[in-house]
């Protein structure tokens, strides 16, 4: 049995048995990691206060590797994130990036950078910054990271040189496609501001992409059509926009919470 020790952020949780909790986590030199907290819903357990959702912290964990579970031994808090939890549109967001992040990526695939862009994404949320912004930025460095960054300088079909006329954006071509050779059913509309904008806020670096002065409307353009592509990717609305939905309607009393485990 192998010992292992890791950063890691708590990205769901959920009770197994009378007593346990199955854990997933988002290593930094492990990738996406499941494991069972033995005890930790009893009132002295020493994980109670430790495995809330985005919880950053160092991971201690033991792997037979004959089963998919590892078990958990510690994991002691780095930072909890208490502010992204506090508040409903900082909350349905670290939900959003968490799944995106665990749906979008193999188990024990080591991807260090995107532990990182998401320990960055959550301090973003802990910060002045707007959620909605930091999400814009988290989803556009996460593409790129996971093999999806979508090309822009050019229609995929035709070739011609972007600025083109009803230019969409198509997750299954892989970037721009313009309205002369025609979108697919699940391309998603993008003027030509949110065009250049999606393709400066590339090229910053993270601080400077979060405090890019971007018109409103453009933003809220970008926003939806970042939020299409994962939903694409990933082939089915993710719990946490649905969740962002309902909240934003002013039905948080009825909305699914964010880290319920995924029916299958």
């Amino acid at each position: 049995m192998a010992l292992y020790r890791t950063r890691a952020v708590v990205v769901s949780r959920r009770a197994l048995g009378e007593q346990d909790r199955l854990v997933e986590f988002y290593t930094r030199d492990h990738g996406k990691v499941r494991g069972v907290a033995k005890s930790a819903r009893r009132p002295r357990s020493r994980f109670v206060a430790a495995l809330e959702p985005f919880t950053l912290g160092e991971l201690v964990f033991f792997d037979t590797g004959r089963r998919e579970l590892v078990r958990v031994d510690h994991f002691d808090i780095v930072r909890p994130f208490v502010e992204v939890r506090e508040d409903l549109g900082r909350l349905g967001r670290g939900a959003w990036m968490c799944e995106a992040l665990s749906r979008l990526s193999a188990d024990r695939d080591p991807h260090p950078a995107l532990f990182g862009l998401l320990v960055r994404g959550l301090r973003g949320l802990g910060g002045p910054a707007d959620p909605d912004r930091v999400a814009i930025c988290f989803a556009a460095r996460a593409l790129d990271l996971l093999g999806h960054r979508p090309r822009l300088d050019r229609c995929l079909e035709c070739g011609r040189p972007f600025p083109f006329p009803a230019a969409a954006l198509d997750p299954e071509a892989g970037g721009l496609v313009c309205g002369g050779c025609g979108t697919g059913e699940r391309a998603l509309p993008l003027s030509g501001p949110a065009v250049a904008s999606l393709a400066r806020l590339r090229g910053l670096r993270w601080d400077e992409a979060l405090a890019l002065g971007l018109r409103r409307d453009v933003e809220s353009e970008l926003g939806v059509a970042l939020d299409g592509v994962v939903t694409r990717l990933i082939g089915a609305t993710p719990r946490a926009l649905r969740f962002i939905g309902q909240t934003r309607r002013g039905l948080a009393g009825v909305a699914e919470p964010p880290f319920a485990p995924r029916r299958t």
